[in-house]
């Protein structure tokens, strides 16, 4: 391929990707910083999660993302733009009867990005971590819980 042809590349957003993730990485040949969507649907959440070096930036594109810091939940809104420091633990949760897209940015601090750098926990309680093989996503949320 030419430079003429790498100097532009492109990748689809998608409303129900496979297994919550819509990875853009590789199909726009991104070698910086790892760029995702996410789409949870009404009641899911993600993994508690931490990285060891990658900080992480989250766009809400459609729905309000309920970020869950060291057990603190925050609101955020279309057009809202967070960023999380890689040693703090955050899990993302969808606790509106809305889909919840958002594009997930995440780079190396200091150095080129390390793919694949993700501490996960199955608790808020759990003192040590796991890898997202080794830790289930968890349930989604109750009806019940839903606003």
């Amino acid at each position: 391929m030419s430079d003429q042809h790498e100097a532009v590349t492109s990748a689809r957003l998608q409303d129900a990707p496979a297994e919550r993730f819509n990875r853009l990485r590789d199909p726009l040949g991104v070698v910086s910083f790892g760029i995702n969507q996410m789409v949870l649907a009404p009641g899911q959440r993600g993994r508690i999660h931490r990285h060891k070096h990658q900080e992480e930036v989250y766009l809400v594109l459609s729905g309000t993302l309920t970020l869950i810091v060291e057990g603190e939940a925050r609101e955020f809104t279309v057009g809202e733009v967070v960023r999380v420091a890689p040693s703090t633990r955050r899990q993302l949760v969808n606790r509106h009867r809305s889909p919840l897209s958002l594009l997930a940015l995440g780079g190396h601090t200091g150095h080129s990005h390390e793919p694949r750098d993700g501490e996960v926990f199955a608790a808020w309680e759990d003192p040590e971590p796991g890898t997202p093989e080794t830790v289930s996503a968890p349930a989604d949320l109750p009806e019940s819980e839903l606003r």
